[in-house]
């Protein structure tokens, strides 16, 4: 992989240009080696409950054995349902080690939606959540799912506190509706019977599948990105030469509020940050805001991953506010989509710490671009691109554009996907010539840092002009009495589509003119919006991210 590009030989100080992907034959291996080195620090906590590395390591070859005992072997798909437990961490190396295939499932999918993944993937065995497990009883019978482990809020907290948790869960919050699926087993009790048994390790190669992890199906139907030994290790290896001047191996805790179903904080919180011994203390629900406060008023937290919508609700909090994180909190990154300006510049002046924009896609593992350490990242970019990664913005034949032009992102790297799982078709829409397109559209100067304009599919045309939401969306964000806001176009006859922007209000004064002039006074004219909807919340997926789709099809 070559590159002209002159900043490519240096990210940043002491970064390498280049990882070796292939120096472990599989996570698995790897992991063996964490599992390890780091056997008495922390590895997972939640709700008051700790597991080291050591812990995590025994149960997940319990837990495999388990998986192994009941027919299951290399290659079969399991699906994993269910919101940040301890369970996740525990099935997931279990499956590593085993060599099936992780099939990570939103648990608040509607039972039409598991149906398509879990027969699109072939699925045979499901962890799931006994809270959604109601879903699961309307369409097994039309999946080839033979095994059912049932996970509880409460069962890996032990004693009477376990007890408690799911007595108020089942009993008093009545959050588990009624289910009868035959030959379930509890998560606990699987971990039991695994134990009678030895697992047998899977010999893991590089180009073996190790997840199939599902694209949010904004562009049609669902598909399986299929994700492999040798492209998440790259990304773990991309992240630790990228932050290992301020990631201390064994002493980090980071809080892990996005859910580990998701790509971002499976690869970046577990997996990666994870390897380098640090402690992930998991949220079960992000939207809990006092839980996520909590966190950082009691566990000293060195490490931060979010979304905009979080770091902007986190701002909003008087709670958080006063807290004085700036004095353990060493990184802060943010991905899964556009950092508004006005959030950035907030939050680095109420914690006196920078957030760090990086970009990716399910589809790259995720991680292809991060923001340089120690003061050298810049506002509003995505960074440059990570260790081995070559990044072009290009035209729509795929041809290179000059710095300064706007274009579509190009990837090529070895965290970028196999393909779509048995979808050719649309493998071949967007791996072309070796390069990944990711409809995103976007800019880059002569330094090599990104700035994402928008999506493709998002973008607006007015008389002509292309408006990309980002900008307005950035702009109005800015506005000191707006706490949300989202940009789309909707039909016009005159101008053929004209921007409309919904807004949550920060301050219930908030006028549509006085919303609408202070546009004018920022954008240029066919930028303004021509309608304002005011919205108690927007749609928001399972992360945070704000669901513009769902505002265009309303």
């Amino acid at each position: 992989m070559t590159s002209n590009r002159p900043w490519l030989t240096s990210y940043a100080p002491g970064v390498p240009v280049n990882i070796d992907p292939d120096i472990y034959p599989s996570v698995a291996k790897y992991y063996d080696e964490r599992f390890e080195k780091f056997k008495k620090r922390p590895a997972f906590e939640c709700m008051g409950k700790t597991l080291n590395f050591g812990e995590v390591n025994q149960l997940s070859d319990q837990f495999g054995a388990y998986l192994q005992s009941r027919g299951l072997e290399k290659g079969d798909k399991v699906a994993l349902m269910m919101p940040n437990l301890l369970q996740y961490p525990i099935a997931l190396f279990g499956l590593l080690k085993t060599g099936m295939i992780v099939v990570n499932t939103n648990p608040l999918y509607t039972a039409r939606e598991m149906e398509h993944q879990f027969k699109d993937s072939q699925v045979k065995a499901i962890v799931i959540c006994e809270n959604f497990a109601h879903n699961l009883e309307k369409i097994i019978g039309n999946t080839d799912i033979k095994v059912v482990v049932t996970a509880s809020i409460g069962e890996m907290l032990g004693g009477i506190k376990g007890k408690m948790v799911n007595f108020a869960v089942r009993k008093i919050k009545r959050m588990v509706p009624a289910f009868n699926i035959a030959n379930t087993v509890s998560f606990k009790d699987a971990l039991k019977q695994g134990k009678k048994f030895s697992i047998t390790r899977a010999e893991g190669k590089g180009e073996d599948v190790i997840i199939h992890q599902y694209t949010g199906g904004t562009t049609g139907v669902s598909k399986g990105a299929m994700l492999t030994n040798r492209n998440i290790m790259a990304n773990i290896l991309q992240m630790q030469v990228t932050w290992n001047e301020v990631i201390k191996p064994g002493e980090e805790v980071i809080l892990t509020a996005l859910p580990l179903y998701h790509i971002f904080a499976l690869t970046v919180n577990c997996l990666g940050i994870g390897s380098m011994g640090a402690c992930n203390v998991l949220i079960t629900n992000a939207r809990d805001l006092p839980t996520v406060v909590k966190a950082f008023e009691e566990k000293s937290i060195t490490v931060f991953t979010g979304v905009n919508t979080l770091f902007n609700a986190l701002l909003n909090s008087e709670d958080f506010t006063k807290l004085d994180i700036a004095s353990t909190l060493k990184l802060t990154a943010a991905g899964g989509m556009a950092l508004q300006n006005a959030v950035a510049i907030n939050w680095k002046e109420k914690t006196k710490t920078e957030i760090l924009e990086g970009y990716g896609l399910t589809e790259s593992s995720p991680a292809a671009t991060f923001n340089p350490l120690h003061g050298k990242s810049r506002l509003g970019t995505i960074g440059i691109p990570l260790s081995s990664t070559v990044l072009k913005i290009a035209d729509e034949q795929g041809n290179e554009l000059p710095y300064g032009e706007v274009g579509e992102i190009l990837i090529q790297g070895p965290q970028v996907m196999k393909g779509y799982f048995n979808r050719p078709d649309e493998s071949a829409k967007v791996l072309k010539n070796g390069w990944l397109h990711t409809g995103d559209m976007a800019i880059m100067d002569e330094d090599g840092f990104v700035k994402i304009v928008d999506r493709k599919k998002d973008m607006i045309l007015v008389s002509g002009f292309n408006v990309y939401p980002n900008e307005i969306e950035d702009v109005v964000a800015m506005h000191p009495k707006v706490l949300e806001v989202a940009a789309i176009g909707i039909p016009n006859e005159k101008s053929g589509e004209l921007v409309k922007i919904f807004v949550v209000k920060k301050d219930k004064s908030l006028k549509e003119d006085e919303l609408i002039q202070y546009c004018r006074e920022n954008l240029t004219g066919y930028k303004v919006p021509k309608a304002v909807e005011f919205r108690e919340e927007l749609p928001k997926t399972n992360v945070g991210k704000i669901l513009r789709r769902k505002l265009r099809e309303e």
